[in-house]
């Protein structure tokens, strides 16, 4: 067995790591690592719906989506993540006990009683501080998961807060839930920081597995990550675009009237919109709805897309900011 500590904190990298060594390692890795600021959806989920855009773009928040399952977890520093990976056998995806007890035993010498809740939460007194997902690929198996050791909770529930609006989609919506800190229920030592805690984590998997080892990545396998990161991970096409299909209605009132908004977004563009309203206008709005298909569903790719416009011409009043926002609900 491989033991790493990933000392990264960019998510896209992270991420991409993962992938990296699933794809071209044989032996059983644990990897421990640390996101900055990030929401990281599930491999099925509609990324729009899972995260306040405003709250995310003003924060700073990198947003990316992961090779499993599952719903949305919000990582900042206060958070170790736990990546293993084997090859695969029958009767283990989903065997969310068994890739736990490591983790579970290790914290049971820290004092805290962390139980398996449902189906792939670990607990402490009914509250969740470490969410679970999996894949098999290539005939190798990942397991991850997050320890929340001291997270800020105000921004998990910032960034996964979506603007409540009416939208249907084909996509996995997260659950929310009550969720603590495992510094809060620890006995000893109550100075430990979060790099201690992944540091003790890591040296618990040392002791308990004989065959593990230490490694290092080396340059070449940190040249590929980085450029699997680059290609796939950082991009918007794998982050949003691979989002399934949804359709959203949203609506707003203006000093200049009401505008109504219905379209499809299918692989992050917009495949058709409808703008309806009691607004004036001197041009009709169907040149703008055409002009739209295809565009990204963003707010900054909506206002490429509507540059020299005088959007005033279709609905007296209303700038392309404003549109842009509306579409996008960052409003």
């Amino acid at each position: 067995m491989l033991l790493i500590i990933n000392d990264s904190n960019n998510a896209y990298y992270n991420l991409a790591a993962e992938e990296y060594l699933i794809d071209n390692f044989d032996e059983d890795i644990v990897m421990l690592w640390r996101n900055d600021n990030t929401v990281v959806v599930g491999k099925n989920q509609n990324t729009i719906e899972e995260i306040d855009s405003r709250y995310v773009e003003e924060h700073g928040v990198s947003v990316v989506r992961r090779l499993t399952g599952g719903g949305a977890v919000f990582h900042d520093m206060g958070n170790v993540n736990y990546t293993v990976i084997q090859s695969y056998q029958e009767g283990l995806f989903s065997n969310y006990a068994y890739f736990t007890e490591t983790v579970r035993d290790f914290l049971q010498g820290l004092g805290v009683n962390a139980t398996l809740s449902g189906r792939n939460d670990l607990m402490i007194n009914g509250k969740k501080f470490s969410g679970n997902a999996q894949c098999v690929r290539k005939g190798r198996m990942m397991h991850h998961g997050t320890l929340m050791f001291s997270s800020d909770v105000k921004d998990i529930s910032g960034a996964l807060t979506p603007n409540q609006k009416k939208t249907e989609s084909k996509g996995v919506k997260s659950v929310q839930s009550h969720v603590t800190n495992i510094s809060s229920h620890m006995e000893q030592p109550a100075d430990m920081d979060t790099e201690q805690f992944m540091q003790r984590l890591y040296d618990y998997y040392l002791r308990h597995y004989p065959e593990a080892v230490s490694y290092e990545l080396s340059q070449s396998d940190k040249s590929a990550i980085q450029k699997l990161a680059d290609e796939k991970y950082a991009t918007w096409e794998w982050n949003y675009g691979a989002s399934p299909a949804f359709a959203v209605s949203v609506s707003r009132k203006y000093d200049f009237g009401l505008v109504d908004v219905r379209l499809n977004v299918k692989r992050g563009r917009i495949e058709d919109v409808r703008i309806f309203g009691d607004y004036f206008g001197i041009r009709s709005i169907s040149e703008i709805e055409k002009l739209l298909a295809g565009t990204e569903y963003r707010a900054d790719a909506i206002k490429q897309a509507l540059t020299g416009i005088v959007l005033d011409d279709y609905i007296s009043g209303m700038t392309v900011q404003e549109l842009a926002d509306l579409l996008s609900r960052t409003v």
